[in-house]
């Protein structure tokens, strides 16, 4: 494991001090998985490649410098979030989680990690786009709802319209007609021994 946390860190670019903070999220998110089911893939080596490295690959299609707010939608066991508050510690994060127990997952490891300018909110998706109005770039969903129930977003008079929405898909998917409207362009790409693929939304496309 340590030579392919190595490789990731070389690969990504990382500080020693954002090594380190991967390192302890990745103990927190094995201790805590004993306890409260917070992810399926436990495996050191699996978390690396489809947790961590499947968070950052955004960044290749994004100018992650430029943005400054993003939303992490059925944020889980932190991911995309985390990794990215992380590796962009610039931007705003909001995780939005409802389960309490992934709440006090996520908040731990915000404090464990000493990582700043991150919150959680622990209300539901369209409560979150009914009563709040973060600056937001990017809303990304990973692993949480379907795009049929995320592009709510572009609701007029809702205050994330305007935002991107990001969601990751498996290589096999394919939209559904209430959701073409908006489906912009995607984007495959490839984490571990699997292709995926990123589904990008926009209210307009032009």
């Amino acid at each position: 494991m340590d030579a392919q946390f190595n490789s990731f860190v070389t690969n990504e670019q990382l500080t020693s001090a954002q090594a380190h903070q991967f390192a302890q999220f990745l103990t927190l998110l094995q201790e805590w998985n004993k306890k409260i089911n917070i992810t399926r893939i436990i495996d050191p080596q699996e978390v690396i490649a489809y947790h961590f490295q499947d968070s950052l690959r955004i960044g290749d299609f994004f100018d992650m410098n430029a943005l400054t707010g993003i939303a992490d939608v059925g944020a889980g066991g932190g991911f995309p979030g985390i990794p990215l508050a992380i590796k962009w510690p610039h931007l705003n994060i909001v995780l939005i989680e409802v389960n309490q127990k992934k709440v006090r997952f996520l908040q731990t490891v915000i404090k464990e990690l000493g990582l700043k300018q991150i919150e959680v909110i622990d209300t539901d998706w369209r409560t979150f786009l009914r009563t709040t109005s973060y600056p937001t770039d990017l809303v990304c969903a990973r692993a949480s709802l379907q795009p049929a129930e995320l592009v709510r977003m572009f609701k007029p008079g809702c205050a994330y319209q305007e935002a991107t929405l990001v969601y990751w898909a498996s290589a096999q998917w394919q939209p559904k007609q209430a959701e073409l409207p908006f489906l912009c362009t995607e984007h495959e790409y490839q984490v571990g021994d699997k292709i995926r693929k990123y589904a990008i939304f926009k209210r307009s496309c032009a």
